[in-house]
């Protein structure tokens, strides 16, 4: 059976305080959606997605709410994306970057946000697709030598593509994709690689993705308070993030921003 239904994209905006640069925008995305429910299953049929998405969904509102507490807004405006049905195939994220609100030439920089660590604190983060674009470059200078910017661990998975970020970047837009650190402050080397499997074979997509008691969301602030500065640092530059040499997508960006200046 097909059923078609109707979901909606949600967004904010906050004006940027610079009258040369407010008509470009970094924008933060974070699906809101999940899988439903199962009516054919036994027992808990709601697929809750606490990790995925609610944590990312909630910490994408704590940015905003940060954003707003500045004495003085960025200059360039910030917009916050909400997308639906993303576990259907990215779509709302598709829906916006196909039909944006504002110009994806004016579209400086994504920072997409799929799940928050609730484990603890770590002392790196990773960086998914790393070597894509300079939006890691800034990343490392707003970080400095607090935190270790560390690789994929599972490249195999392709998690690059399977994200709302890749279908900004498809357009031409640097996206930054980033995962909870695997090197745990004050546990045993091989915790996060355990922590990690455990929520795929219990959780991942499952009904019992579910806030659990014995979660530690100190690791979950600090990776928000980075992402945050990260975003300011973007919107206050006076030099826009680009893509790498050699990257699938750059070809693009370099099009459209060509179009742009002429």
């Amino acid at each position: 059976t097909i059923r078609e239904v109707q979901s909606r994209n949600v967004v904010g905006r906050l004006e940027g305080s610079d009258p040369d640069l407010r008509d470009e925008y970094v924008i933060y995305t974070a699906h809101w959606d999940h899988l439903g429910r199962d009516t054919s299953a036994e027992g808990d049929q709601i697929y809750n997605g606490a990790l995925d998405n609610a944590s990312g969904t909630a910490g994408m509102v704590e940015i905003a709410k940060a954003f707003n507490a500045l004495p003085t807004a960025p200059r360039r405006s910030i917009l916050f994306l909400a997308v639906t049905a993303e576990e259907q195939g990215l779509l709302g994220a598709k829906y916006y970057a196909e039909n944006p609100l504002y110009p994806l030439t004016h579209t400086v920089a994504n920072i997409n946000i799929d799940g928050l660590n609730q484990w603890g604190r770590t002392e790196d983060v990773v960086i998914v697709g790393r070597g894509n674009s300079t939006l890691e470059d800034k990343l490392a200078e707003v970080v400095g030598d607090q935190r270790i910017l560390a690789d994929d661990p599972e490249p195999e998975k392709g998690f690059y593509y399977r994200s709302d970020h890749f279908e900004f970047a498809k357009q031409g837009v640097p996206a930054l994709y980033l995962d909870a650190g695997t090197s745990y402050i004050g546990r045993d080397p091989s915790y996060g690689e355990q922590k990690r499997e455990e929520y795929t074979a219990n959780d991942y997509h499952k009904p019992s993705d579910e806030i659990k008691p014995d979660w530690d969301l100190s690791g979950a602030v600090e990776d928000l308070r980075m992402l945050f500065r990260l975003g300011v640092a973007v919107a206050n530059d006076s030099v826009i993030p680009e893509w790498k040499e050699g990257t699938e997508f750059k070809a693009r960006r370099d099009s459209m921003m060509a179009a742009r200046r002429d």
